[in-house]
């Protein structure tokens, strides 16, 4: 059977946590970078890397480890932090310098910890504060790069078991040679599969995926 009848049988979309993020070649620096943790220099980390390729996930799985404060960057409450790791997300979007500034020296004290996500490395990110400049340029990186095949299967595959939907493995392989290498691509084209399966009562197959690539733009040759 390709498909299961379902009707609300979808599976609840599983929290960020580390055993549900999909380990590969892209990510695998970055996640053992994430998981040293207390071991950071002076209690910081960046993970740097474009739209898409699961900053987010990784992060959130470890603020939800360290039970970490996930602060907004740009009005980040400095004075809750007390001794609790911190996690500042999109910081290269308008995070504000003081905040980080103070963030930076709470980060190595006991306890403490700042993550930050982003898509520059903090040594592009403009500050006029002289002492700021400096801990930009000797902030700790790690990079994601682009999903590899191994991360797109599973987070394909996933995908689909939130759905419910058990697709022929020729799927996979058709998917992972034409898709962009994007996890929030591989959830648009799983969701668009489901509907495009329920709408004509049709089994997710090879034909099916290349119909929804091909209307979407989404081939990538």
């Amino acid at each position: 059977m390709t498909r299961q009848l379902r009707l609300s049988l979808g599976q609840e979309p599983e929290a960020p946590s580390f055993d549900a993020f999909v380990r590969g070649p892209s990510n695998a620096l970055a996640v053992n970078a994430v998981e040293a943790w207390p071991a950071w220099q002076g209690g910081c980390l960046a993970i740097v890397g474009q739209k898409g390729v699961g900053k987010s996930h990784l992060a959130r799985a470890w603020a939800a480890r360290v039970d970490a404060l996930i602060l907004d960057p740009r009005t980040p409450d400095v004075e809750a932090v007390a001794g609790r790791p911190v996690l500042l997300e999109d910081a290269d979007r308008g995070a504000s310098t003081e905040g980080l500034f103070h963030l930076f020296n709470l980060a190595a004290r006991e306890g403490g910890g700042l993550l930050l996500t982003a898509r520059t490395r903090p040594s592009t990110w403009p500050t006029a504060l002289p002492d700021l400049r400096s801990r930009l340029n000797a902030f700790p990186v790690v990079e994601i790069d682009a999903p590899d095949d191994i991360v797109l299967e599973g987070v394909l595959r996933r995908f689909f078991r939130d759905r419910n939907i058990r697709p022929p493995e020729e799927v996979y392989s058709y998917l992972l040679t034409r898709m962009r290498r994007s996890i929030p691509d591989a959830k648009a084209i799983v969701k668009q599969l489901d509907e495009a399966g329920d709408e004509g009562f049709r089994p997710v197959t090879r034909v099916l995926a290349r119909q929804i690539l091909e209307a979407q733009g989404s081939l990538d040759f």
